[in-house]
This record gives structure tokens, C-alpha cells and sequence, in this order.
């Protein structure tokens, strides 16, 4: 019976340089992305600082930008929303930071409550809004970056409190 195992015999494989993948310096694949906006979201010192309230609009500022995709911060008083969108060519990740967001579609609305995340592809409609009595913050990834955000006719029924559910994405 042979003794040798395959680590005395081939050498330790994560040692072997051709055969890793190069650590990639920007995000390329769905996964990736979601990943980055955990990585910003769980770092308070990136992007707490920077965040302003607006009584008159929802604020928003360009966090980062990389090759082909933007990184946005928004805050969310009490009763801001979006409006019905959708973003265009670009997909994205919408992850809650801060207090509660309600995303709706045609197919419903979901609560979102900090660490929460959605992702999108182009042409998704949707619109997100602050049905809470808190200011809220969220992190948005576009892919390619944001050049459109085309507006619907509201097509979204009318939602209720009770009609809101919980199934989301959470980190």
C-alpha cells in the first residue's frame, strides 16, 4: 500500500502560480458585484460621512466609479420615492444601508430593511420608496453605468401595509 499522499507527491496545488485566477481589481461578474456593495455596505467609514438628508429631494452622491460600472449613495427622508423606473440598459444592486426602503413592482412590494439587497437587470421596472417614519440610505451598483433612468405611468397597484412581504435578499 502506497503511503504518499497527493500533497507529498504533486506539492501543495494552491501553490502552483499558472493555475490561480489573478486577483481582479474590479468586478466583473453578477456575483462580484453584489459582493462589492456588501464589502462598501459593511465599511461605515466609506460612505457614512458623506451622507446628507433633503426635505425637497432624495440626495445622492457618486461614491466610486470603475471600468463600465457606479457606485451611488442616497438618503431617503419619510415619503421620498423614485418614482416608477426602470435603469435603462444597466443592471444593478440595491442594497439598504440604513432605516427601511419598499421596493414595488407590478408583482407587489417588498420591505427592505438594512443589509437587504436586490438585483436587477435592464429594463426591470420598479420604484423604490420610504413608507417608514425614519430617514433611510441605500447603495446602488449600476452596470454599465447610469446613463437613462426612463419613468412609467404608475402601473404598480396600490399597496397596503398588509400587502407588503419580506422574501428579499439579506447579507
Amino acid at each position: 500500500m502506497n503511503s504518499d499522499s497527493d500533497l507529498q507527491i504533486a506539492g501543495d496545488i494552491l501553490e502552483v502560480p499558472h493555475l490561480l485566477q489573478p486577483a481582479r481589481e474590479h468586478p466583473a461578474t453578477v456575483a462580484e458585484f453584489v459582493g462589492l456593495a456588501r464589502a462598501i455596505a459593511a465599511d461605515r467609514s466609506q460612505w457614512e460621512h458623506l451622507v446628507r438628508y433633503d426635505a425637497a429631494s432624495r440626495w445622492y452622491h457618486r461614491l466610486r466609479t470603475g471600468p463600465g460600472y457606479e457606485v451611488w449613495l442616497l438618503s431617503w427622508v419619510p415619503g421620498q420615492g423614485s418614482g416608477l423606473h426602470d435603469h435603462g440598459r444597466s443592471s444593478g444592486v440595491l442594497t439598504v444601508l440604513d432605516g427601511e426602503l419598499t421596493e414595488r413592482t407590478e408583482r407587489g412590494a417588498k420591505a427592505l430593511a438594512p443589509g437587504a439587497q436586490r438585483v436587477f437587470a435592464p429594463g426591470y421596472v420598479h420604484e423604490v420608496v420610504n413608507d417608514s417614519l425614519e430617514p433611510a440610505i441605500s447603495l446602488h451598483v449600476y452596470y454599465p453605468g447610469l446613463t437613462e433612468m426612463p419613468m412609467h405611468a404608475a402601473q404598480c397597484a396600490a399597496v397596503t401595509p398588509d400587502d407588503i412581504t419580506g422574501d428579499v435578499v439579506t447579507a
